[in-house]
């Protein structure tokens, strides 16, 4: 389950019992922080808290700010900076060492474009969209404007509250056209504001061919993360939703049926099937698409008389397949022997080719933890198209 998803049961749980509440968002950050803009924690009234804003040293004081929030009726921008000594009675110390904003809104249940309701309008329907949000205002400015927000979606539908909707739109297509999350000093006829484009990104989804007992723990982990996971294999007695009961949905799929289905190109795909005629048949399907990952379980042997005796590709476009699509021996190098260890090496692989990253110790990472989301809505784009 994703944070999003937590925070939304959270916030239908708290509605339904009239528990006031407040929507804690970090909204800037200069330097290094735990946590990057857009993360988000709700707060009751009486401090229960879902979600979370920084590695635990910032929710103790954003939990009694947002609860004079929710008491005065009106947004409140936090900035803490770490950088500071003074700071460090927040249990921050110099680790950190950045800068990070915090806007705290109560929230209005009644609302129908209230800043949750908005983000359950993009978890309705996941596709790329961005979310705008006003956290700053200059000294003339209109301090209503504080948390106008606008959710534009990839479809171009448009929704929030009416107040500098105009820019804020104006911004968000900019913003959702290069797929960087950003913060921006914006004109409108109210004055200057300042806002945060969030860029926000569907779920990732995995399709796992074979409903074996090792399928079981990669879709447990892949669920934790809030993968959207859809199972098929060919045999009634192991593809049950009693088996997978965190997938969205697992098919019987005999391998005859295969070649008529048509593969969700944007996926992840693995073949865990321990079949071979039915690895053949997944990957006669897939390798024609633009489905950026193929997984094959198994030795490379395997994988590559798949691929030249059965597929009759030629030495430089199994070269090509094996460089850029099909990971085969599956999953990165982590010494894996159970099926919980082979689970965690696939998904750790998966994700790695999700964020363009090498699956090395951060530890050898030249710049910053956190990249940018340009490579992965690209890559989404050019999929889409």
């Amino acid at each position: 389950m994703t944070e999003l998803q937590r925070l939304l049961l959270a916030y239908d749980r708290h509605r339904a019992e009239a528990r006031p509440c407040a929507l804690a968002t970090v909204v800037e950050v200069l330097g290094s922080a735990y946590r990057r803009p857009g993360a988000r924690m709700l707060v009751t009234e009486d401090g229960e808290l879902t979600g979370a804003i920084s590695g635990g040293c910032l929710e103790g004081d954003a939990r009694q700010r947002a609860r004079q929030a929710i008491f005065r009726g009106q947004p409140a921008l936090v900035t803490y900076d770490t950088r500071d000594e003074d700071d460090l009675r927040h249990g921050l110390g110099p680790g950190c060492q950045g800068v990070v904003r915090i806007l705290l809104e109560p929230l209005d249940f009644a609302a129908a474009d209230n800043p949750v309701e908005l983000l359950r309008g993009f978890a309705q329907h996941p596709e790329p969209a961005v979310l705008a949000t006003v956290f700053e205002t200059d000294a003339l400015g209109l301090k209503a404007a504080v948390g106008q927000r606008v959710l534009l979606s990839a479809a171009g539908a448009l929704r929030g509250t009416p107040l500098l909707a105009g820019p804020l739109a104006e911004a968000a297509r900019a913003t959702l056209a290069q797929g960087l999350s950003r913060v921006l000093d914006i004109e409108t006829d109210a004055g200057p504001v300042r806002a945060l484009l969030e860029v926000l990104v569907p779920p990732l989804r995995l399709v796992v061919y074979g409903a074996g007992n090792d399928a079981q723990p990669l879709v447990h982990l892949a669920a934790s993360l809030g993968w959207h996971i859809t199972v098929m294999d060919g045999r009634p007695n192991l593809a049950t939703a009693a088996r997978f009961p965190e997938a969205a949905e697992v098919r019987i799929v005999p391998v005859r049926e295969l070649e008529t289905q048509v593969p969700d190109a944007g996926a992840y795909h693995v073949l865990l099937s321990h079949n071979y005629t039915y690895d053949l048949a997944a990957l006669q399907i897939l390798l024609p698409t633009a489905t950026p990952y193929i997984g094959l379980l198994g030795p490379r042997a395997k994988a590559g008389r798949l691929l030249r005796e059965e597929l009759e590709l030629t030495e430089s476009e199994i070269a090509d397949v094996l460089h850029n699509r099909l990971h085969s021996p599956i999953g990165l190098d982590l010494g894996s022997e159970t099926p919980e260890e082979i689970a965690l090496a696939i998904v750790a692989e998966i994700q790695a080719r999700q964020h363009h990253r090498n699956g090395r110790p951060l530890r050898e990472r030249a710049g910053t933890v956190h990249a940018p989301l340009v490579p992965l809505l690209a890559s989404m784009a050019e999929k889409a198209g």
